[in-house]
């Protein structure tokens, strides 16, 4: 059964590049791929990943922009400590 090629667009979201990951990494994990089709997928699974990065960085500027760089705990960490 032949493998559709790597996608080279950006992912549309956080979400979608982490499914197409968890994919290639799946396949290539299975021996599922040529030698020049895992090479293939090996620069495209780090080209998300670097998008994964960017996007968790991104994410986590604007929480420090919300919190005012001041680190808060969830409301059920809050909740332990007061038990």
């Amino acid at each position: 059964m032949p493998k559709k090629p790597a996608r080279a667009e950006s992912p549309a979201t956080f979400e979608e590049a982490m499914a197409e990951l968890q994919q290639l990494v799946t396949q290539m994990e299975a021996g599922e791929l040529a030698l020049e089709a895992s090479i293939a997928a090996y620069k495209r699974g780090s080209e998300l990943v670097k998008y994964c990065l960017a996007q968790l960085d991104k994410v986590d500027n604007q929480v420090k922009v919300l919190e005012g760089e001041m680190l808060k705990p969830f409301a059920a960490d809050a909740d332990e400590t007061e038990a």
